[in-house]
């Protein structure tokens, strides 16, 4: 099999947001000289749960070196017990020498603290649920060779975490929930979520095989869950948590909010660090704050993460669409990111965080704007002039030229896509002579119109997961953005 992929050049430095989206569509249509074929080496998700052995062809080239080398993440060794899972393991004894085959199996016996390790492999939870959620505080590591000696979670040892969307199987809840804030609200610990990739492809509900357009609305009479509204990744603690996200990877999520989602408490902190977040709806990083006291607001930093193409929460939704969002009630440090390719924009501040700190991040190709406050969308070169919450150590955001290797079906779709306002779904409604109406008219109440077909397509074609990692390995910049984890 052979995919054809097209290597765009997009020249940023002078042009509004939108003429950079133009420009890099245009970029797509017309170049027919860089295109080069690429076998494809890589495993796909259909259906697929024997382990992943293969190396991606692709693991090997443009990888940019990182800090991240202890291969349990920052845990603790002492902290808990420690837990391996791998797809053709047994029982519930999950030890190196005898693992569990799926976290599922030893849910039950997880206490706070504990440390999960995952090997290579497709994991779907038990009986296809498609969704692990947790209320003990846990960290969970993935990217590990079968036998748990090397781990290498975005090239030869891939940790997907996947599913169904048969609706006598799949849940629609999120893909990976750590939600400790009832039952652990003052935990001090510290949870771990590293080398893990969520790809919600196999859990979408799409309009037809050619996987272009998901559907909100289940369909019973087919079997068929709505596309889940929820993360791929989301941590919500108490008071003091510290919260990891690292060398992660999420992918075809459809959430109404963050495609990784945290909230963290009173005093707590979360890191997300060198993770590729490509091709979601929503917004690509959620940061929240679940404390709204005078003192003791959350910190977040949010470093080399690569968020490309982020879309609508829908055709006319006015929400979604966004890099980054966040609460106000908490402090945000963001740098050496890249903020590409949103509907809406990079940066969205408009709960109006007082103190937010950008420094080196590469603004590319959005929409609408780069950075937002109030209702006011600011372009790069304006943030100094307008810009009221970002801080005084903000620095050296930027826009040059980038190359992407963009897989050429997927960005001729993206680009052929037609978009649509809510002032053209409204005009095309129609009013209908129901009895519901003639009482609504009768108290001089709005009449209700019918459902406009024009609400049902929502683009998010599915893409593949080697494309996906083709896009994160790739330099952007100013040595910005994720990088292969090397571990």
């Amino acid at each position: 099999m052979k995919i054809v992929f097209v290597v765009i050049s997009i020249i940023l430095t002078s042009l509004a947001g939108h003429a950079q989206f133009d420009k890099f569509k245009k970029s797509v249509t017309n170049t027919t000289k860089t295109i080069s074929q690429v076998t494809n080496g890589a495993e796909g998700l259909k259906e697929k749960k024997a382990a992943v052995t293969s190396e991606d062809k692709s693991s090997n080239s443009n990888i940019k070196s990182t800090n991240n080398t202890n291969s349990a993440g920052t845990v603790n060794e002492d902290s808990g017990s420690h837990y391996y899972i791998r797809p053709d393991g047994k029982g519930k004894t999950a030890t190196k020498e005898s693992p569990a085959k799926d976290i599922a199996a030893i849910a039950m016996q997880l206490k706070a603290g504990d440390v999960v390790h995952l090997a290579a492999g497709i994991y779907t939870s038990k009986a296809d649920q498609s969704s692990d959620v947790f209320t003990v505080p846990i960290s969970i590591i993935g990217g590990y060779s079968p036998d748990f000696s090397v781990r290498d979670p975005w090239g030869k040892y891939k940790t997907v975490f996947s599913g169904s969307n048969d609706i006598n199987k799949g849940l629609t809840t999120e893909r990976i929930g750590i939600l400790t804030d009832k039952g652990f609200k003052d935990w001090k610990g510290e949870i771990v979520v590293d080398g893990i990739i969520v790809d919600n492809g196999a859990r979408n509900y799409y309009s037809s095989d050619k996987e272009e357009f998901i559907r909100r609305k289940a369909s019973p009479e087919k079997g068929m869950n709505p596309t889940p509204n929820t993360p791929g990744i989301k941590i919500r603690t108490g008071s003091g948590t510290k919260v990891i996200i690292k060398n992660c990877i999420v992918t075809n999520t459809a959430p109404t909010q963050g495609a990784i989602d945290v909230q963290v408490g009173k005093e707590g902190a979360a890191t997300i660090e060198n993770n590729l977040i490509v091709n979601n709806t929503g917004e690509g990083i959620m940061c929240k704050s679940n404390h709204h006291g005078a003192s003791g607001q959350p910190s977040y930093t949010v470093k080399n993460n690569t968020i490309l193409f982020t879309w609508k929460y829908d055709a006319i939704a006015s929400h979604g669409g966004n890099s980054l969002m966040f609460d106000n009630a908490l402090s945000l440090t963001a740098e050496n990111n890249v903020f590409g390719f949103s509907d809406y924009g990079g940066v969205n501040n408009i709960k109006q965080c007082k103190t937010v700190t950008l420094k080196n991040n590469l603004f590319v190709g959005h929409k609408k704007y780069d950075y937002q406050e109030f209702s006011t969308g600011l372009k790069l070169d304006e943030l100094e002039d307008y810009a009221n919450y970002i801080t005084s150590d903000s620095e050296n955001n930027y826009s040059q030229e980038i190359k992407l290797n963009v897989n050429k079906a997927w960005a001729e779709k993206y680009f052929g896509r037609v978009e649509i306002s809510r002032a053209e779904v409204d005009a095309s409604a129609k009013v209908s002579n129901s009895g519901a109406n003639q009482l609504r008219a009768m108290f001089g109440l709005p009449l209700q119109a019918s459902s406009v077909k024009k609400d049902a397509d929502i683009w998010l074609h599915r893409m593949a997961l080697e494309d996906v990692i083709r896009l994160g390995i790739s330099t952007y910049g100013k040595n910005t953005g994720c990088s292969m984890p090397v571990i």
